[in-house]
């Protein structure tokens, strides 16, 4: 048996991730954990895609994580779940199954395949206020400040990674880190792709039938619980564009035409971040996800791995 085996099955939005994994844990006696920022959270379920459903097959229920573990209007970050993700892993792992990792939130399955210790390190508002409208070239003069061994980690690509850098260089600076021991997991990684027509066409499809089955009315319900409208924006995407409809900052036709565009942009950003894993020496099995040969492309790639 392999330690701390792992499979993690990740692509863009509307890849049918979800429908492969559970397929794929029904097979080899394993349990699916979540890596989806927004279906951790209760409540959030038409907007996110969150399908309970599809962890039934025939009568048989495939156990999952990470989904429904949060309540909507929290906030979750990366630290956070690995937290989450290693207990989970350990416990299936204990109980002699396969833990499936499934999900398109690449930031989170990339701190699992990287040592990334800082994610653990917490956020300053305070610094990132002072620093929100600050220009990406004079935020890498301030970064350039700090001492090599506090930002050799630091990636200087974007306004956002910057300020995280800088939060980060100013916090050792001031307090010891020490880094937490975590198992060396043995992953195989499973990337599903589409053609962009494929997947633009999905995209809308999938968008049109959220709609029609209540997208609007969940955004309403949360707002009715008293979650802010800041914080459904802030969780981007449906609940950002359903929000600012529903506040009366876009029309419905607004709408639709804003948020299609936002989530084939989104889907766009997934997969150069997979691409950068890649870069970053993650190997990724990529298969077909428009075939119809998507279960037999990955059993010859399992029986390549030793897992069936």
């Amino acid at each position: 048996m392999i330690n701390n085996r792992l499979i993690i099955i990740l692509g863009p939005t509307a890849s049918g991730k979800t429908r492969l994994a559970v397929d794929l844990a029904l097979d080899l006696g394993g349990e699916v954990i979540s890596a989806d920022s927004r279906q951790v959270f209760r409540g959030m379920d038409i907007g996110t895609g969150k399908d309970l459903g599809e962890y039934q097959r025939g009568g048989c229920s495939v156990p999952y994580h990470l989904i429904d573990h949060k309540e909507a209007g929290e906030l979750y970050n990366v630290q956070e779940f690995k937290d989450d993700f290693y207990q989970a892993h350990e416990g299936i792992i204990a109980r002699e199954a396969l833990p499936v990792l499934c999900g398109g939130t690449g930031m989170y399955i990339h701190s699992l395949l990287q040592k990334q210790d800082y994610t653990a390190i917490p956020v300053d508002e305070e610094l990132r206020s002072k620093l929100y409208n600050t220009e990406v070239a004079h935020l890498r003069d301030l970064l350039s400040e700090y001492p090599e061994a506090h930002t050799s980690h630091a990636d200087r690509s974007s306004h956002k990674r910057l300020i995280r850098a800088i939060e980060i260089a100013e916090y050792l600076g001031k307090y010891n880190f020490s880094a937490q021991d975590r198992p060396v997991l043995n992953p195989v990684v499973i990337g599903l792709e589409l053609s962009v027509e494929s997947r633009r066409a999905r995209i809308a499809s999938r968008l049109q039938q959220r709609l029609k089955n209540g997208l609007i009315e969940e955004v309403q319900m949360l707002l009715d619980k008293g979650i802010s409208k800041e914080t459904l924006i802030y969780y981007g995407l449906e609940y950002k564009f359903v929000t600012q409809h529903l506040i009366g900052m876009l029309t419905y036709k607004e709408l639709e035409e804003r948020l299609i565009i936002a989530i084939q942009q989104f889907a766009k950003r997934q997969m150069t971040f997979f691409r950068k894993m890649e870069k970053d020496g993650v190997h990724i099995h990529w298969l077909n996800a428009d075939g119809h040969l998507l279960k037999d492309q990955l059993v010859r790639i399992l029986e390549m791995e030793h897992l069936v």
